[in-house]
């Protein structure tokens, strides 16, 4: 299995947050991590799962 996170889009609705020179996933809006850490983060548990389980 391969777990494929889509980042991409203009971000017309976090403007001027997001912008073309600094895109969404890369916004930090809850802490200190960016939107792209903590969809990461949300499927390393799976992944370290399925890899011991197979």
């Amino acid at each position: 299995m391969k777990i494929i996170i889509l980042a991409g889009g203009g971000g017309s609705r976090l403007f001027p947050l997001s912008r073309k020179s600094y895109p969404k996933q890369f916004l930090k809006l809850e802490d200190e991590k960016s939107l792209l850490v903590h969809t990461v983060e949300r499927f390393l548990d799976f992944v370290v799962r399925r890899i011991f389980w197979w």
